[in-house]
């Protein structure tokens, strides 16, 4: 049961952000508006979503794929009913394969285990800070730098609050180590579909 109540809040709180997001692209300060339209903003809204109903990794894992699917769902509604067509395909199955990973580190992050918690914490600040190295040297021409600046501090942040919090060689190093490689496979997969695209 509680299984169930979990993906019922999660669903629904990533409908109502997805559709949130559709709108916030047109209200957001230029500064800021690349959140509403960038891998990070979802990853984020995911991630604190499935943070919030602490759940065990495996059910994370589920849940980041149901909220990155909700999410995109929830966007595309709202962007048909403002009149702006929206093919939801590309983001659904970026969410079947982002959703797992995002959803089980965001469940290690506020889980007891302290080098799963440092696994979590890099992955999720890779995320961050290749997104935000993305924004400053592929998009920079079209984009504020001020949201992608704030992906790099955000993903820093990230890092060093893991790694004062847990304390010990090895979750420093594993958090390090994660953010290290999160990053660069990241960036090498932006690079790949800025060749597709």
């Amino acid at each position: 049961m509680t299984h169930l109540r979990h993906a019922v809040a999660v669903i629904a709180a990533s409908l109502l952000l997805g559709g949130l997001t559709s709108w916030a692209q047109g209200f957001l300060p230029a500064e800021v508006s690349s959140f509403a339209n960038s891998s990070s903003g979802w990853t984020i809204l995911t991630a604190l979503l499935v943070a919030a109903v602490r759940p065990s990794i495996g059910w994370g894992a589920v849940l980041g794929v149901v909220s990155f699917v909700a999410l995109v769902l929830g966007f595309t509604v709202v962007h048909e009913l403002r009149g702006y067509p929206y093919d939801p395909l590309f983001w659904s199955l970026v969410g079947v394969v982002a959703g797992p990973f995002v959803g089980a580190a965001a469940a290690a992050v506020v889980g007891r285990h302290r080098i799963r918690a440092a696994v979590g914490a890099g992955s999720l600040a890779g995320v961050l800070v290749a997104d935000g190295i993305y924004g400053l040297t592929v998009v920079a021409a079209s984009t504020s730098p001020v949201y992608w600046v704030l992906c790099l501090v955000l993903g820093v942040a990230l890092v060093v609050a893991t790694a004062v919090r847990l304390r010990t060689l090895p979750a420093v190093l594993a958090v390090l180590g994660t953010a290290a490689v999160a990053t660069g496979v990241l960036s090498a997969g932006y690079a790949v579909l800025n060749g597709i695209y």
